[in-house]
């Protein structure tokens, strides 16, 4: 499935983009009923009709998640591109009988896309392959305003320590990703091509999260808690029960009571217990879609 098959608004350059928001935002937004009865014409039948409103009826999704990116100094055009490709590979593994809407499924792959794009576009070494390195990317900035630090320049050793700190992350590693993000910042003054007096810093994402921002977060946090209460649904009665009571409860049982309340040894308690929160961890993981992070399962944390 790609966009010339689908016939999306051209995408050409900066100066285009106006014109191609004005025709993104006239395709209609689907009620829920349209949306299952179109996913279900594309994964029965191959209708790329079908997928065609599906993918155009979230282009507007697609430019509000890509108009966040816009402080790394890349081409808006490009982001919004990226996020499409994405978009099109949400529609075509979305499965409706999960419950959720394709707009919750979809941001994580709109994500994943233009995140793996802005990585890939900084030409960081060996970036793009390990979690902590892309969080630390995307956060370092953020951290460096909340603390006061001037985002530009070197890191002294006060700055430093107070970011690896702030972020559990060790000084080095933080002083390494400042200098590569240096290396590529823009001057705040540059001005922008086809905008007539506008500079750089005249675009600069805001640090505040949008309203956008705030309900895909609570989305997305709705979409895990379903993937993770199904996932637990399918444990057998014993294991459902031990991963709720070690896993899932403010005050954890202890092992030990468990094994009496099972007439289990201890180490028998605590073997189900991992074997229940790798089968669950299995579950989440593969219903839900690649992200930044989003191999990392930290919701159900092993108790003390």
């Amino acid at each position: 499935m790609t966009s010339t098959k689908l016939n999306l608004p051209a995408l050409n350059t900066e100066s285009g983009l106006s014109r191609y928001f004005r025709e993104a935002w006239t395709y209609p937004v689907l009620d829920a009923q349209e949306e299952i009865m179109l996913a279900e014409r594309y994964r029965k039948q191959g209708d790329v009709e079908a997928a065609h409103k599906l993918v155009t009826s979230h282009l507007r999704l697609v430019a509000k998640i890509a108009m966040g990116y816009r402080g790394y100094g890349l081409p808006v055009a490009d982001l919004v591109s990226e996020g499409n490709i994405g978009l099109m590979k949400a529609v075509k593994k979305f499965d409706p009988e999960r419950g959720f809407r394709l707009s919750t499924y979809a941001m994580w792959w709109i994500r994943a896309a233009i995140t793996e794009y802005v990585l890939r576009s900084w030409s960081m070494v060996k970036m793009g392959t390990v979690a902590a390195q892309k969080k630390l990317f995307f956060s370092l900035r953020k951290h460096k305003k909340a603390l006061g630090i001037v985002d530009s320049g070197e890191l002294d050793d006060d700055q430093a320590t107070t970011l690896s700190d702030a972020l559990d992350i060790s000084k080095g590693d933080i002083v390494n990703m400042n200098r590569r993000m240096a290396s590529r910042d823009l001057s705040l003054n540059a001005p922008v091509a086809d905008e007539d007096g506008q500079e750089f810093q005249d675009n600069l994402v805001s640090e505040e999260l949008s309203p956008e921002t705030l309900a895909a977060e609570g989305e997305e946090s709705a979409l895990r808690g379903q993937l993770l209460a199904r996932a637990v649904e399918n444990l057998n009665e014993r294991e459902r029960h031990i991963f709720i009571e070690r896993r899932l409860k403010d005050d954890p049982v202890t092992l030990e009571e468990l094994g009496q309340h099972y007439g289990i040894s201890r180490e028998r308690v605590r073997q189900l217990e991992v074997r229940a929160f790798d089968k669950v961890k299995k579950a989440v993981v593969e219903a839900m879609p690649v992200s930044l992070g989003g191999d990392d399962f930290t919701a159900v944390s092993a108790p003390a």
